[in-house]
């Protein structure tokens, strides 16, 4: 299903309508809102029961109008963007629980936001789907005093291997207590293994689906 925002975002709708819980995701920097990657977390989710819901940021809709590569938007465009689709859930169905997340940017984006939203809208939970912990090549330049004291549950799943953060640095970074990570075996930033692992991206997909699809029924049981 496809739908409108306000201000012309599009959006893809998955899961059923009565679903007990929404599943807000935004995209990455540079993949669209129906990537095979994201394609592939939404129905997962959705066939767990839950309604995923896929927007897309001003610029990356804009890209896919003029055929033309965009840079995204700063920070501050981006998070008012993502308070507007919450908003959006809210007052569509004010007593439905909503979690945020997204692929790498989108998820940043939903957890520099999650306290706010979960105090100001009552958000439970954000799902990251390969965290930028820091730009590939430049491991100094980290995206974490945020992570460190985030008081709402957060779950970040990240392959091994991942550019943007392999396991071997990101087990040294100090993270809150309420962050879960949960690694995505020999993956890459969007959970590709290598060959010799023996596994195929899809594996790692239902990996990633079915360890966020607990996370989400664990805070549902709160």
């Amino acid at each position: 299903m496809t739908d409108e925002a306000p201000n012309s975002a599009p959006r893809l709708i998955d899961g059923p309508d009565d679903a007990p819980a929404t599943v807000l995701l935004a995209h990455g920097a540079g993949a669209p809102i129906d990537s095979p990657f994201m394609a592939a977390i939404a129905s997962g989710l959705a066939a767990s029961g839950r309604r995923v819901v896929r927007f897309a940021f001003a610029y990356m809709a804009r890209m896919r109008v003029t055929g033309r590569r965009q840079l995204a938007h700063r920070m501050p465009v981006l998070q008012e963007a993502f308070r507007q689709q919450v908003r959006l859930e809210k007052t569509g169905q004010p007593g439905r629980p909503v979690f945020i997340g997204g692929k790498s940017m989108g998820g940043r984006v939903a957890s520099l936001l999650i306290d706010e939203l979960a105090a100001s809208d009552g958000v439970r939970g954000c799902l990251c789907l390969g965290y930028p912990f820091h730009p590939p090549g430049m491991p100094l330049q980290l995206r974490t005093e945020h992570l460190a004291s985030l008081q709402t549950p957060t779950l970040i799943l990240q392959g091994e291997r991942d550019s943007f953060g392999r396991r071997e640095e990101v087990e040294t970074y100090r993270l809150s207590p309420q962050v879960q990570l949960r690694w995505i075996p020999s993956g890459d930033h969007s959970f590709k293994p290598t060959h010799s692992s023996g596994l195929s991206e899809a594996e790692n997909w239902a990996t990633a689906v079915a360890v966020g699809d607990q996370f989400l029924r664990e805070r549902l049981m709160c």
